[in-house]
């Protein structure tokens, strides 16, 4: 690389694999749709959306050397992400998420992510190593981290000195997954962004809103929370400041998987930018209801 990367993400890197029905979804129904393959993965999906907005990503994961692997670095590496630090030692075949979604939303969903669970925290040796930083000159630009890795790898992304200096932007994947984020509560530098029920699964109880929720996590910790609600309004708690709110625009549901993670790109380039806080939000809720809409990714 000429350049040094804008921004890290680091998690899931593999394929997406969707079938889209715009009728209701019923256990055991054989329906008509689409199905449609693209790069996935929570990290890689933000990697590829801040790579739309003009900025350099770089992706931190596990790919295989197989002929899915190879296509899929080809694919991202086309988009503008860089994937020149991706670990890849054949170890295990490459990455692969299958959903399916209704009008509703998402119906049933299945993450194959053995590569990634099987790398560990050997995907973030770039930051160890000088290629991106060491223990003695560490990162300090943003890093965007998915809860798709593994609960010893986020415990060591909570205590490694090669991330204290950077601006963390920390992505829960699932309420099943979300508990492993609580290592991360503390990162003075860390921004979390979670759904109501991710949120409800780390506070350990229904907080009746996106607000309540994201203070609930503050509560326990966080410097700073954004919690997205569906079709209700969202919320941004931060420590010391009053928490915003901003209504999510009414669409008609034709995708769903990956409206989190534009949200939290467009949030990531506006603040990259300086855009105060309400605006940041506003835009990056107009990218997660432009997502969900079907419109052309921007």
């Amino acid at each position: 690389m000429n350049t040094a990367p804008d921004v890290l993400c680091i998690g899931a890197m593999l394929w997406d694999v969707i079938g889209h029905s715009p009728d209701r979804h019923r256990p055991g129904a054989d329906v008509e749709g689409r199905i449609q393959q693209s790069p996935g993965g929570v990290a890689c999906n933000i990697a590829l959306a801040l790579a739309r907005r003009s900025l350099r990503p770089a992706m931190l994961s596990a790919v295989g050397l197989d002929a899915p692997g190879q296509a899929l670095t080809a694919e991202a590496a086309r988009r503008g992400v860089e994937t020149a630090f991706l670990l890849r030692d054949g170890v295990e075949a490459t990455d692969l998420y299958l959903a399916i979604e209704d009008g509703d939303g998402l119906v049933a969903a299945v993450a194959a992510t053995r590569a990634l669970q099987a790398a560990g925290a050997r995907i973030l040796a770039p930051l160890i190593d000088g290629r991106l930083g060491s223990s003695t000159q560490p990162w300090t630009g943003p890093v965007v981290i998915d809860g798709n890795l593994t609960a010893d790898t986020l415990a060591e992304i909570a205590t490694t000195p090669t991330l204290a200096k950077a601006d963390l932007r920390i992505v829960a994947v699932s309420p099943s997954k979300a508990e492993r984020l609580r290592p991360l509560l503390s990162m003075p530098r860390a921004t979390l962004y979670l759904n109501r029920a991710e949120a409800n699964a780390i506070a350990g109880r229904d907080c009746p809103s996106a607000a309540s929720a994201a203070e609930a996590i503050t509560a326990l910790g966080a410097l700073r929370v954004l919690v997205t609600d569906g079709a209700a309004p969202m919320a941004d708690a931060l420590q010391g400041h009053d928490t915003l709110t901003c209504p999510a625009a009414k669409v008609a549901i034709r995708r769903i998987t990956g409206a989190g993670d534009n949200f939290v790109a467009a949030h990531l380039a506006a603040e990259l930018i300086g855009t105060e806080r309400a605006s940041a939000l506003a835009r990056a809720s107009k990218a997660a209801s432009d997502h969900v809409s079907g419109k052309d990714p921007t």
